[in-house]
């Protein structure tokens, strides 16, 4: 079972950037995908960016050009390098993999 644990979060205003880390306790190298998922009180969780263990990466369309991610799987680590951001990008950001999920990390982006 892999606990996760992400970081990073915080307030940040509109067209600014944040990055947040999801560390895993077990090899990342054993972890197929590693997802990044938001959720606010108004909406169901909701899917942002994928990366497998070979690179391949997809992203949510509403972040697609501001977002990227990357993993490190010699440190265990998975990133979510956010720029641009939004007011909308407002959310509890998650990080998955094997099923499992982190407590999540808040970004507030004022406008």
């Amino acid at each position: 079972q892999v606990q996760l644990v992400e970081s990073g979060g915080g307030l940040v205003q509109a067209g600014g950037s944040l990055r947040l880390s999801c560390a895993a306790s077990e090899s990342a190298g054993s972890i197929n995908t590693m997802h990044w998922y938001r959720q606010t009180p108004e909406k169901q969780r909701e899917f942002v960016a994928v990366v497998s263990t070979n690179g391949y990466t997809n992203y949510a369309d509403s972040v697609k050009g501001r977002f990227t991610i990357s993993r490190d799987n010699a440190q265990n680590k998975m990133y979510l390098q956010m720029n641009n951001l939004k007011p909308e990008d407002t959310a509890v950001y998650y990080c998955m993999a094997n099923g499992e999920w982190g407590q999540g990390t808040q970004v507030t982006v004022s406008s």
